[in-house]
C-alpha cells in the first residue's frame, strides 16, 4: 500500500497594501484647487483694501485745487505735480523733516539702549522686585495723554527743555521704553543662559557679555523695538504740538496741521505733504523688515 504524502504549499507572500496615496489623492493638510482659489483670492481682497488707501491719497495729491476731493473724478483730466512743488519750495517742509529725523532717530537709539538693558537685566537677574518692577513699567501705560501733560509740561519747563528736542524725546521714550523693554525681556528669556556662562568663562564682563554676544543674536527683537519707537515718535501729535512751540521744530504730524485752519483747508496740500512723509517711513520699513516678523513671534513665546 504506498503511501501518498500531502505537501502543503507554502504561504504565499503577503502582498504589502499600497497606502501611498494616489494620483488624485491629497495629502493632510493640502488644499485642492477650490480652497487655493478661494485663499488667494481672500489675500487679494485684503491687499487691495489695504492699498486703497494709500493711492486714494496719491490720486488726491494729484489735484491741483484743495476743493478737489469734493468731485475726485475731475482730477483725471488735470493732474499735475504742482502741489509737490509747492510743499517743496513754498512750505518748511525740510525743517519739518530735519525735526521729526531728530526726535524719531533720537527716540529710536536712546528707548531701544533703555529698553534693552532693562530687558537683559530682569531676563538674567533676580534682584529684589524684579518681577514688580516689569509690572509698573506695565502700569504707566494705563494713563492717558490728557493725564500725563501738566505734569510733563512742570517737569520739562522747571529743565528747561521747553522747545527742546532732547525733552521731546524723553517724552516719548516714556512711552516707548515700557512696551519695548517687556518685548526684548521675553526675547532674551528665548536666548539659552549657557551662552552668558560662556562669555563669563572668556573673562567677559556682564556688559561684555551682553554687548558681544547677547545683542547679536537679538536682532530681530531690536528690530522690532526699534520700529516701534521710531513709529511712536513720528506720528504722535499731542506732546509735539504742546511741548514744540518754534515753527521750524514741528514734527510732520503737527507741521500737516498747518494746512487746516478754522474757514480753510488746503487738503490738496495735505495729501501731497502726507505722501512725502510716507517715505522716509517705508524707508525705515524696508531696513528693518526682515527682522520683524521673527521678532514679533519669537518675543511671545515666553515672558
Amino acid at each position: 500500500m504506498s503511501t501518498t504524502t500531502v505537501q502543503s504549499s507554502a504561504p504565499a507572500d503577503r502582498v504589502p497594501t499600497d497606502t501611498t496615496p494616489t494620483g488624485k489623492g491629497r495629502r493632510r493638510g493640502e488644499r485642492g484647487l477650490a480652497g487655493s482659489l478661494t485663499s488667494h483670492g481672500i489675500l487679494i481682497v485684503a491687499s487691495l483694501i489695504a492699498l486703497f488707501p494709500i493711492a486714494w491719497l496719491v490720486y488726491l495729491s494729484l489735484g491741483p485745487d484743495k476743493d478737489d476731493y469734493l468731485h475726485p473724478g475731475g482730477i483725471l483730466g488735470k493732474m499735475t505735480l504742482d502741489n509737490y512743488s509747492f510743499v517743496l519750495q513754498h512750505t518748511p517742509f525740510f525743517d519739518w523733516l530735519w525735526s521729526t529725523l531728530i526726535v524719531s532717530l533720537g527716540t529710536t537709539v536712546i528707548g531701544v539702549l533703555v529698553a534693552a538693558t532693562t530687558g537683559y537685566a530682569v531676563s538674567r537677574m533676580r534682584f529684589p522686585g524684579y518681577k514688580k518692577f516689569m509690572w509698573v513699567l506695565l502700569v504707566t501705560q494705563m494713563f492717558p495723554v490728557a493725564v500725563l501733560m501738566v505734569p510733563m509740561y512742570e517737569i520739562l519747563s522747571e529743565l528747561q527743555l521747553i522747545d527742546n528736542y532732547l525733552g521731546l524725546i524723553l517724552v516719548y521714550c516714556s512711552t516707548a521704553v515700557p512696551y519695548c523693554a517687556w518685548l526684548l525681556k521675553g526675547y532674551f528669556d528665548t536666548i539659552p543662559f549657557e551662552i552668558d556662562e560662556a562669555g563669563r568663562v572668556d573673562g567677559l564682563s556682564p556688559f561684555g557679555t551682553f554687548a558681544r554676544l547677547i545683542l547679536p543674536l537679538a536682532k530681530p527683537g531690536l528690530a522690532v523695538a526699534a520700529f516701534y519707537s521710531f513709529i511712536t515718535a513720528f506720528g504722535e501729535v499731542a506732546f509735539a504740538s504742546t511741548f514744540m512751540l518754534s515753527d521750524t521744530k514741528y514734527t510732520f504730524a503737527v507741521g500737516l496741521q498747518s494746512f487746516v485752519s478754522e474757514h480753510d483747508a488746503q487738503r490738496n496740500l495735505m495729501a501731497a505733504t502726507a505722501v512725502l512723509v510716507a517715505i522716509p517711513v517705508s524707508a525705515f520699513f524696508y531696513l528693518v523688515q526682515k527682522n520683524l516678523v521673527t521678532g514679533l513671534t519669537a518675543g511671545g513665546t515666553k515672558g
